[in-house]
Parts: C-alpha cells; structure tokens; sequence
C-alpha cells in the first residue's frame, strides 16, 4: 500500500536560476532565500525521505478542459523557455527525467468511473516540458520518478479537490512512497513594464499591493498553524489577488491528503519574498505521525 509522507508548495520563479551573481545584483546585495531554500528542501527532507515519486502540479503547463498527466515513462532533451529569453539559466538546459506511468493510469481509471471530472494520461512523445518543473529539477532531483500535472484552466475549487482525491485514492493501491510539489506563487500581479525594473528585487515593499500582501501572509499564516480549512474556506476572496494557476497547485494536491480536515502544519523553507510583484514562498507539509487528518 503506498503513502503520501510530504507535500511542499514551492516557487519556481526564473531568479533561482540565474547565477548567484547576477541574483545579487538583482536584489540589491543579499541573495535569495528561495534558492537556499530548495538547497535545504533536497538535503533535508528528499534525501531523508527518499520518495519513489514526485507528483508535481505544474502551474506553466495550462490545459484546457482536462486534468492531463505526463504519463510518459521517460522525458529526455532540452528546454528553452519561450516566455523569458534574457534569463540564461532557462536557455538549453538538459533534462533527464524518469515518469511514472502505473500511477498516472491509475488516477485516470479512478476518473473513467466518475462522470464529474476528466483526466487524460498523456504519453505523446513530443508533449514538451514546462518550467514550473524545470526549474526545480537542478535543485531537488534525485533518483526518483516525476510525474506532472498540468493546471487545467477551467477547473474550480471542487474540481481540484476531485483531483486531490483521486491521486490520494491511487496512491493507496500502489506500492509508492510519494512527495506531492505544487509549482506556484500566491498573489501573482506583475508590475507593469514601465515600471517593473524598479521592482525586481526581493523587499516585500515589492509586492504588487499591500492588500495582497496581507492576503498572502494570512494565507502563510494559516499554513503554518495546520489550518487548511480556513485556506480552502477563503478561496473565493483571494482568488481577486489571481493567485497563480487559480490555486490550482495548492487545491488540486492538498484534496490528496485530507482537504479541509487536513492538519498538518507547514515548515517554512523561504522566507516570503517578491518576485516582480508576485508573492512567492517555499513551505513544507510533512505526514504527521498519527496521519493527515484526525480520522
């Protein structure tokens, strides 16, 4: 029977991939936490727990009307990203990375089932990476096996929570030790490009408004007390701060591990920092010793 032992929301932004000199120069002398943080994420709780699987909720990977799956049993080239063409660390960067196809055909035979959702196992070979996984490959790949998920745009809260359900579900009929990673910010304006040169640095003096600063933190502030349901219960007021993906990262992984009742309290591996506005935090979620929830 397999376990979900850790689920992390992470920040995939394009500084962590700068080099630590031009990062500096970017935030004005000290470097970013986020970096140092994936740093300790793989030596402290990776290289502890020795996953057989990462799941990763990618929010650059956006689909239309599924919850699409890389099931594909190997993904091997290299990546430029399109989006972002001064940023050396995402210009031809080689990727080799094992999948899992059992487990995405296992959730999407859950879903085959239901008539209130749609997932699609996709092993099409030329299906092309996203960096909401890239970015992360250098500073926590291991050994184990990677599966992606895409955002599917049009997909609301009850929708990822099906989701969540559906990989717990499947999970528990395979023989797999698995880490949950859900790639995104919280708030997610940009400045406009007039003016966002003058906001590139990490000061959260940066963030696009103090309103979605205060959203931001009370959200982090419930994360770390454990209380899920007081996130999901407050969705629908922070979806006005466009928090990346719809939230998506977070609402379609936490269903996995208990929803609202879930109570595991998380563990900061960042600070929360800017990111050309955009609210930006590392944080762990580790299975507690008597399980998720209280059930």
């Amino acid at each position: 029977m397999g376990e979900i032992v850790g689920y992390g929301v992470v920040s995939h932004v394009p500084p962590i991939v700068l080099s630590e000199e031009d990062r500096r120069e970017l935030n004005g002398g000290p470097d970013l936490s986020l970096v140092d943080g994936l740093h300790r994420m793989k030596t402290e709780v990776f290289d502890r727990l020795q996953p057989d699987t990462v799941i990763v909720l990618d929010t650059h990977w956006i689909t239309l009307m599924h919850h699409i799956f890389d099931a594909r049993s190997e993904r091997r080239g290299v990546f430029t990203a399109e989006e972002i063409l001064t940023n050396p660390g995402m210009q031809s960067v080689p990727f080799d990375l094992p999948g899992d196809p059992e487990l995405c055909k296992a959730v999407a035979e859950i879903a085959a089932d239901r008539d209130d959702t749609w997932v699609v196992a996709a092993d099409e070979p030329n299906l092309p990476m996203s960096y909401g996984t890239v970015n992360l490959l250098g500073f926590l790949q291991g050994n184990e096996n990677w599966v992606r998920i895409g955002t599917c745009q049009t997909a609301n809260p009850a929708d990822w929570a099906t989701l969540g359900e559906m990989i717990g579900e499947a999970v528990a009929q395979l023989d797999r030790r698995v880490v949950l990673l859900g790639s995104g910010s919280l708030s997610h304006k940009f400045w406009p490009m007039a003016e966002l040169r003058q906001h590139e640095s990490a000061g959260l003096e940066h963030i696009r408004t103090p309103e979605a600063r205060a959203a931001d933190e009370a959200i982090i502030a419930a994360w770390e007390r454990g209380d899920h349901a007081a996130v999901i219960d407050g969705v629908d007021a922070f979806m006005q701060y466009a928090p990346e993906g719809h939230f998506g990262h977070y609402l379609g992984l936490i269903g996995a591990i208990g929803g609202r009742d879930c109570l595991a309290p998380g563990v900061r591996y960042s600070e929360y920092e800017s990111s050309a506005g955009t609210g930006q935090l590392h944080i762990w979620f580790e299975k507690p010793e008597k399980g998720w929830t209280n059930d």
